[in-house]
């Protein structure tokens, strides 16, 4: 009977709990073309347990990442600060992938833009 119960938690066991009031995407319309352009993802802890960011990849190497190293409390908030190097004239859309302790599936955010003269 422990081996049912034990499958059964997992489905029962609740999600991330972490909300992202601004959207997981942001798109920055046109961007002059080299300039660096950085935006800002908050996020709360909703859960009842301290979120612990273990990684926060992009998708290439010209989107930089940075994030709270700290333990993110509930009821708090932290954030997601990606800077884009915008060095490529044309259009641009990149993934962030932020993985939390804990937790197996990544948060997808997204950015995107035009880089024009």
């Amino acid at each position: 009977m422990q081996p049912l119960l034990f499958v059964l938690s997992l489905f029962l066991l609740p999600g991330l709990a972490v909300d992202w009031p601004n959207d997981t995407h942001h798109d920055f319309g046109e961007v002059p073309y080299g300039k660096s352009i950085k935006y800002q993802f908050p996020f709360k802890n909703t859960g009842d347990e301290p979120l612990v960011i273990d990684n926060v990849r992009a998708s290439c190497g010209c989107t930089l990442t940075d994030w709270p190293q700290d333990p993110i409390f509930p009821d708090s908030t932290g954030v997601i600060t990606i800077d884009y190097d915008a060095k490529d004239k044309g259009y641009f859309y990149k993934k962030i992938k932020v993985y939390f302790q804990g937790i197996r599936k990544a948060e997808k955010l997204t950015i995107e833009g035009d880089i024009v003269e």
